[in-house]
């Protein structure tokens, strides 16, 4: 654990919370809220306890709690405060400043005691389209600042997929929409499935037959599917792979396979949305995301 991130510059403080890093300044400097430590250089860096900190202050001062009567607040109090406002009011945004805690500190003990108290409140689909979603979206960014590292992503997304199984064991039964058999799969190389996982359970929620078989699919792997008596539905989602000078010859396999079958596909993503401009012989939809497919359904 000594390559994990325990501090923390200021530039990370606003990607993590949205306030401006001259607005930091200006609130450690006269409202004495932060002490930040000093390199030998003299730049600054915070610990994950002001990170906590500027969350809650941050939660407070958006719901009119003016700055300079939070900062005669004492530490608890602002705790106190924050928590309270969250579960009358703003219960999204403290849950995802929590579960941006629970990945900074690798504490699955807080992100499942957060994600408990959101399941008094919401549904499972509720939490999921409306706190893991904006959540998920927030760690892209700060992936693409280097505020995050691998494995704090790795940690936050297997408690999340860990959350997406649960609640689709639960809904497991027979089948009562049988038009199509819904094949889930990602391509060869791809590994980011929170979003496919999450459809096959709003799937299976609907009453669909569904296959999952997950990660990292060779294409050839598909073959028993291609040529079954079975009307199929073949989902993936592509965020990176395949890579750019790859993806059309691979849109291009899968059209000349399912031509002139009852099979169709539905290619969700980045790479997917890179060959709309193409003609098929065979029926293939292509999404942005995954709201977009379920939308369509």
């Amino acid at each position: 654990m000594n390559n994990i991130k325990t501090v923390f510059t200021i530039k990370d403080l606003e990607n993590i919370s949205g306030i401006k890093a001259h607005t930091i300044r200006i609130w450690e400097k006269r409202y004495n809220l932060f002490e930040p430590n000093r390199t030998d250089t003299n730049i600054r860096y915070y610990s994950t306890e002001s990170l906590l900190k500027l969350l809650n202050v941050a939660l407070l001062n958006k719901h009119s709690y003016k700055i300079s009567k939070i900062a005669d607040m004492t530490e608890n109090q602002i705790v106190t405060n924050a928590r309270e406002l969250a579960f009358k009011y703003a219960v999204n945004d403290d849950a995802i400043n929590a579960f941006k805690m629970s990945m900074f500190q690798f504490d699955k003990v807080l992100f499942n005691n957060t994600y408990n108290r959101l399941l008094h409140k919401k549904t499972f689909r509720q939490i999921f389209k409306e706190v893991f979603i904006p959540f998920l979206n927030h760690i892209g960014l700060l992936w693409q600042t280097n505020t995050v590292m691998p494995a704090h992503e790795h940690f936050i997304s297997n408690l999340i997929i860990q959350k997406i199984q649960l609640n689709t064991e639960k809904l497991e039964s027979a089948a009562t929409n049988k038009d199509y058999t819904y094949v889930l799969f990602l391509p060869d190389g791809e590994i980011h499935e929170i979003g496919l996982l999450y459809l096959n359970y709003e799937l299976v929620l609907r009453g669909s037959q569904t296959i999952y078989l997950g990660q990292s699919l060779p294409l050839n792997n598909l073959n028993y599917f291609f040529n079954s008596e079975l009307k199929v539905c073949f989902i993936t989602s592509m965020t990176v792979k395949p890579y750019d000078d790859k993806v059309v010859d691979y849109f291009y396999e899968i059209d000349d396979i399912l031509k002139d079958t009852d099979h169709k596909m539905i290619a969700i993503g980045k790479r997917a949305l890179d060959v709309q401009d193409l003609e098929f012989n065979s029926d293939i939809s292509l999404y942005p995301s995954v709201i977009e497919v379920l939308d369509n359904l």
